[in-house]
Protein backbone atom coordinates (compact mmCIF):
# COMPACT_ATOMS: atom_id res chain seq x y z
CA UNK A 1 0.00 0.00 0.00
CA UNK A 2 1.70 3.10 -1.02
CA UNK A 3 1.51 6.23 1.20
CA UNK A 4 -0.91 9.16 0.84
CA UNK A 5 0.44 12.54 0.94
CA UNK A 6 -0.51 12.95 4.37
CA UNK A 7 2.34 10.12 4.83
CA UNK A 8 4.57 11.23 2.52
CA UNK A 9 5.10 14.76 4.19
CA UNK A 10 5.13 12.93 7.78
CA UNK A 11 7.64 11.04 6.41
CA UNK A 12 9.82 14.19 5.18
CA UNK A 13 9.52 15.63 8.80
CA UNK A 14 11.81 12.98 10.26
CA UNK A 15 14.10 14.81 8.15
CA UNK A 16 14.56 18.09 10.03
CA UNK A 17 16.60 18.68 13.12
CA UNK A 18 16.16 20.85 15.92
CA UNK A 19 17.05 24.73 14.95
CA UNK A 20 17.16 24.30 11.05
CA UNK A 21 15.59 26.73 8.63
CA UNK A 22 13.74 24.94 6.41
CA UNK A 23 11.88 26.06 2.96
CA UNK A 24 9.13 24.08 1.91
CA UNK A 25 8.10 24.23 -1.90
CA UNK A 26 4.56 24.14 -3.21
CA UNK A 27 2.25 21.65 -3.08
CA UNK A 28 2.77 18.46 -0.78
CA UNK A 29 5.94 20.17 0.81
CA UNK A 30 3.81 22.45 2.25
CA UNK A 31 2.02 19.90 4.34
CA UNK A 32 5.33 19.19 6.03
CA UNK A 33 4.50 22.04 8.51
CA UNK A 34 2.25 19.77 10.31
CA UNK A 35 4.46 17.44 11.08
CA UNK A 36 7.14 18.80 12.79
CA UNK A 37 8.00 17.06 15.98
CA UNK A 38 6.53 18.26 19.29
CA UNK A 39 9.34 19.96 21.34
CA UNK A 40 11.48 20.27 18.04
CA UNK A 41 12.33 24.01 16.96
CA UNK A 42 12.63 24.78 12.97
CA UNK A 43 12.12 27.78 11.15
CA UNK A 44 10.14 27.68 8.26
CA UNK A 45 11.27 30.19 5.54
CA UNK A 46 9.63 31.22 2.26
CA UNK A 47 10.60 33.07 -0.78
CA UNK A 48 8.52 36.26 -0.44
CA UNK A 49 9.69 37.12 2.76
CA UNK A 50 8.67 34.72 5.95
CA UNK A 51 10.94 33.03 8.54
CA UNK A 52 8.31 30.92 11.29
CA UNK A 53 5.27 29.72 9.93
CA UNK A 54 3.44 27.34 11.50
CA UNK A 55 1.26 24.67 10.72
CA UNK A 56 -1.75 25.32 7.97
CA UNK A 57 -4.49 27.60 10.02
CA UNK A 58 -7.79 26.20 10.96
CA UNK A 59 -10.76 28.92 9.30
CA UNK A 60 -11.43 30.58 12.50
CA UNK A 61 -6.93 31.57 12.09
CA UNK A 62 -7.29 32.67 8.29
CA UNK A 63 -5.46 35.99 8.11
CA UNK A 64 -5.30 36.81 3.68
CA UNK A 65 -2.28 38.91 4.76
CA UNK A 66 -0.39 36.14 5.62
CA UNK A 67 0.28 33.65 2.54
CA UNK A 68 3.41 31.74 1.31
CA UNK A 69 5.03 31.86 -1.67
CA UNK A 70 2.34 29.35 -3.23
CA UNK A 71 -0.14 32.16 -2.23
CA UNK A 72 -1.85 30.04 0.44
CA UNK A 73 -2.63 31.67 4.28
CA UNK A 74 -0.39 30.49 6.55
CA UNK A 75 0.23 31.13 10.51
CA UNK A 76 3.11 32.29 12.45
CA UNK A 77 4.92 30.87 15.52
CA UNK A 78 6.03 33.02 18.57
CA UNK A 79 8.87 34.95 17.39
CA UNK A 80 8.07 35.25 13.52
CA UNK A 81 9.10 37.94 11.13
CA UNK A 82 8.18 39.53 8.00
CA UNK A 83 10.60 40.80 5.48
CA UNK A 84 11.49 41.92 1.95
CA UNK A 85 12.22 39.34 -0.62
CA UNK A 86 15.65 40.81 -1.49
CA UNK A 87 16.60 39.73 2.23
CA UNK A 88 15.06 36.45 1.70
CA UNK A 89 17.05 36.09 -1.58
CA UNK A 90 20.00 37.19 0.85
CA UNK A 91 19.05 34.57 2.74
CA UNK A 92 18.81 32.01 0.51
CA UNK A 93 21.71 32.62 -1.53
CA UNK A 94 24.04 33.51 1.41
CA UNK A 95 23.64 30.06 2.74
CA UNK A 96 22.09 29.78 5.48
CA UNK A 97 18.97 27.84 5.04
CA UNK A 98 20.30 24.17 5.77
CA UNK A 99 17.24 22.17 4.07
CA UNK A 100 14.51 22.79 1.13
CA UNK A 101 11.78 20.18 0.82
CA UNK A 102 10.56 20.59 -3.29
CA UNK A 103 8.17 18.83 -5.53
CA UNK A 104 9.60 18.22 -8.84
CA UNK A 105 8.44 16.78 -12.15
CA UNK A 106 12.24 15.12 -12.90
CA UNK A 107 14.80 13.93 -10.98
CA UNK A 108 17.41 12.16 -12.60
CA UNK A 109 19.58 9.15 -11.05
CA UNK A 110 22.50 11.63 -10.97
CA UNK A 111 20.33 14.40 -8.56
CA UNK A 112 19.38 16.53 -11.39
CA UNK A 113 15.94 18.30 -10.81
CA UNK A 114 13.18 19.46 -13.39
CA UNK A 115 10.66 21.59 -11.38
CA UNK A 116 9.48 24.68 -12.73
CA UNK A 117 8.04 24.17 -16.37
CA UNK A 118 6.47 21.88 -19.58
CA UNK A 119 7.50 23.57 -22.57
CA UNK A 120 4.11 24.42 -24.15
CA UNK A 121 2.43 25.17 -20.91
CA UNK A 122 1.47 28.29 -19.54
CA UNK A 123 4.00 29.16 -16.41
CA UNK A 124 4.46 32.08 -14.27
CA UNK A 125 8.23 31.56 -13.97
CA UNK A 126 10.58 29.27 -11.90
CA UNK A 127 10.21 31.13 -8.62
CA UNK A 128 12.87 30.86 -6.06
CA UNK A 129 13.44 27.38 -7.41
CA UNK A 130 16.87 28.04 -8.89
CA UNK A 131 18.24 30.20 -6.15
CA UNK A 132 17.11 27.24 -3.90
CA UNK A 133 18.63 24.28 -5.09
CA UNK A 134 22.33 26.44 -5.56
CA UNK A 135 21.92 27.97 -2.32
CA UNK A 136 20.64 25.89 0.68
CA UNK A 137 22.69 23.12 1.94
CA UNK A 138 20.55 19.68 1.43
CA UNK A 139 17.47 19.36 -1.42
CA UNK A 140 14.48 16.94 -0.66
CA UNK A 141 12.44 16.25 -3.39
CA UNK A 142 8.86 15.11 -2.33
CA UNK A 143 6.72 13.75 -5.38
CA UNK A 144 4.46 11.03 -6.61
CA UNK A 145 6.52 8.05 -7.78
CA UNK A 146 4.83 7.97 -11.80
CA UNK A 147 3.85 10.65 -13.23
CA UNK A 148 -0.47 11.21 -14.64
CA UNK A 149 0.09 8.92 -17.72
CA UNK A 150 1.61 6.55 -15.27
CA UNK A 151 5.31 6.70 -16.62
CA UNK A 152 8.35 6.94 -14.72
CA UNK A 153 9.75 9.85 -13.04
CA UNK A 154 12.78 9.16 -11.53
CA UNK A 155 14.96 8.82 -15.06
CA UNK A 156 18.62 8.09 -16.36
CA UNK A 157 18.05 11.79 -17.12
CA UNK A 158 15.55 14.37 -17.02
CA UNK A 159 13.82 15.49 -20.19
CA UNK A 160 12.06 18.53 -19.13
CA UNK A 161 14.27 22.09 -18.43
CA UNK A 162 16.93 21.63 -15.25
CA UNK A 163 16.06 23.62 -12.22
CA UNK A 164 19.33 22.46 -11.24
CA UNK A 165 22.02 19.92 -12.08
CA UNK A 166 23.05 17.30 -9.38
CA UNK A 167 21.32 19.13 -6.54
CA UNK A 168 18.91 16.79 -5.23
CA UNK A 169 20.15 14.22 -2.25
CA UNK A 170 17.15 12.61 -1.36
CA UNK A 171 13.81 11.69 -3.22
CA UNK A 172 10.02 10.66 -0.85
CA UNK A 173 7.46 9.18 -3.15
CA UNK A 174 4.59 7.29 -2.48
CA UNK A 175 6.40 4.49 -2.81
CA UNK A 176 9.88 4.62 -0.94
CA UNK A 177 12.28 6.82 0.17
CA UNK A 178 15.60 6.91 -1.83
CA UNK A 179 18.98 8.23 -2.20
CA UNK A 180 21.16 9.74 -4.80
CA UNK A 181 24.33 8.15 -4.59
CA UNK A 182 27.19 7.61 -6.99
CA UNK A 183 26.04 4.50 -8.41
CA UNK A 184 22.48 6.31 -8.97
CA UNK A 185 19.10 5.44 -7.01
CA UNK A 186 19.62 3.91 -3.73
CA UNK A 187 16.60 2.68 -1.87
CA UNK A 188 16.56 3.45 1.90
CA UNK A 189 12.88 2.35 3.07
CA UNK A 190 9.80 1.06 1.28
CA UNK A 191 6.48 2.46 2.15
CA UNK A 192 4.37 -0.40 4.16
CA UNK A 193 3.07 -3.35 1.57
CA UNK A 194 5.17 -1.84 -1.37
CA UNK A 195 7.92 -4.12 -2.48
CA UNK A 196 11.51 -3.84 -4.01
CA UNK A 197 9.84 -4.98 -7.40
CA UNK A 198 7.14 -2.26 -7.43
CA UNK A 199 9.82 0.31 -6.92
CA UNK A 200 12.04 -1.36 -9.51
CA UNK A 201 9.30 -1.71 -12.38
CA UNK A 202 8.22 1.75 -12.03
CA UNK A 203 11.36 3.50 -12.06
CA UNK A 204 12.96 4.59 -15.09
CA UNK A 205 16.54 3.66 -13.91
CA UNK A 206 18.36 0.74 -11.94
CA UNK A 207 17.65 1.16 -8.44
CA UNK A 208 20.87 -0.39 -6.19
Amino acid sequence: MSWTRQQMAARAARELQDGFYVNLGIGIPTLVANYIPEGMTVALQSENGLLGMGPFPRESEVDADLINAGKETVTFTPGASIFSSADSFAMIRGGHVDLAILGAMEVSEKGDLANWMIPGKRVKGMGGAMDLVNGVRRVIVIMEHSGPGGGPKLLPACTLPLTGKGVVHRVITDLCVIDIAPEGFKLVELADGVSREEVEKRTGAPVH
